[in-house]
């Protein structure tokens, strides 16, 4: 089938770059590595779908002759990068697909459409979230998501879906982060508890965040039969859609985890503490931890690595306890403050969170040996913190989750 559009270089740079990222790194068939361009009267549409992962966009064009196309996806998404500034022209010819843009032109060997699976069917909407909002809450947990395939639970993050609420979580097992955003449901009665890979959460938090509402459509599996939407998610805003396989198995009931009183409560001025923790993480390497000393008006800060290097800084605290030292995996201790950080920030989208707002982080736990809860304070008095919208709980060293 012959195409032939025209599009400004930036708008198919952006749409191919964000459809390329969903390509698969080992398709099974080689066509499944193809991006499929289809342009008509309503515009450009570029998608892929590996069976697991979709993704597709929707941009505007001056389309000359209405078709669909196969390509390359990683190398078309390579021409791309390194087009001039011109408007880029892409026809079909002799089963090439043609790229022209200034005195650059490329020819493509073109993939053969009918060996290419047809794009999923959506599920049927659930509700709407704020764009921004959902993105920053993907970048706050799905960091914490295991990364071990061996286990597929844990390489997932928890979705629950309700009327006024959508809660998401993950865990590896050492550190649990929970964020829950307002959330618009399409009928009060809908409820939906969902496991999504942490990969097209992480994807969401990248290009979600200037999204404005972003629609979730979810299709559960049935017992007494399988529909064609059944075991998906979809986040569709922006004119940008995901769609993935849901994780076939159940979270772990994490809310119990969560205490509802602690022997010992530290609050720190967030930018000074979080500075102090990289500082001094620099010296500490992979089986070392950070510890903290915790007074009642100063937080001693401490690293170091086998008799070769040592850090200490202080950072001014409020806490109430009796004086207690607690130690942290550096990397899990700075994810999860980073992540309570990004809170203040989350109308903007996580890529605009580069530095902790005014105010506050609060470390709760009980002792040495047991999990640690991070969450963010910005109002006096403090909010409880086991209604916070971000919580992070994290286990000292050498100390695991159950799972």
């Amino acid at each position: 089938m012959r195409v032939k559009f025209r599009v400004e270089r930036d708008v198919l740079g952006e749409a191919v770059a964000f459809v390329a990222r969903a390509l698969p790194a080992r398709p099974v068939v080689p066509v499944l590595s193809g991006l499929l361009l289809h342009a008509d009267e309503d515009g450009i549409a570029l998608s892929c779908f590996d069976y697991e992962v979709s993704a597709r966009v929707h941009v505007s064009g001056d389309v000359g002759e209405p078709g669909t196309a196969l390509v390359p996806g990683r190398l078309l998404a390579d021409i791309t990068r390194s087009l001039p500034p011109a408007e880029v022209e892409v026809s079909t010819a002799a089963g090439m697909v043609m790229l022209t843009c200034g005195s650059a032109e490329f020819a493509l060997v073109s993939l053969p459409l009918e060996e290419y699976p047809r794009l999923p069917e959506l599920p049927a909407a659930a509700g709407i979230v704020d764009g921004p909002l959902l993105a920053t809450a993907a970048a706050q947990v799905a960091p914490s998501a295991s990364r071990d395939d061996t286990l597929p639970m844990l390489t997932g993050v928890s979705l629950e879906l309700e009327a006024g609420r959508l809660t998401l979580a993950a865990t590896d097992r050492y550190r649990l982060a929970v964020r829950t955003v307002s959330f618009e449901a399409v009928e009060p009665a809908v409820r939906a508890s969902v496991l999504v890979p942490a990969r097209t959460l992480a994807e969401v938090a990248r290009t979600m965040g200037a999204a404005g509402p972003v629609t979730i459509a979810v299709g559960q599996p049935e017992q007494d039969g399988a529909r064609p939407a059944d075991g998906l998610i979809s986040f569709d805003g922006g004119g940008r859609r995901l769609t993935a396989r849901l994780i076939g198995a159940d979270f772990v009931k994490y809310e119990s985890r969560f205490k509802v009183a602690f022997d010992a409560s530290a609050e720190l001025p967030a930018g000074q503490f979080i500075d102090a923790v990289r500082r001094v993480s620099l010296v500490a390497d992979r089986i070392t931890p950070v510890q903290l000393a915790f007074h009642r008006d100063v937080a001693v800060i401490e690293a170091q690595s086998d008799g070769r290097a040592r850090a200490v800084e202080s950072v001014p605290v409020r806490f109430d306890g009796a004086d207690q030292v607690i130690s942290f995996n550096p990397q899990y201790l700075l994810d999860g403050l980073a992540a309570a950080a990004l809170t203040p920030q989350s109308h903007g989208g996580p890529e605009q969170a580069t530095a902790p707002g005014p105010g506050r982080i609060r470390l709760q736990f009980t002792s040495p040996a047991k999990p640690a809860v991070i969450s963010w304070i910005d109002t006096e008095p403090p909010a409880d913190a086991a209604t916070a919208a971000f919580r992070y709980l994290v286990v000292p060293k050498r100390t695991q989750v159950a799972g």
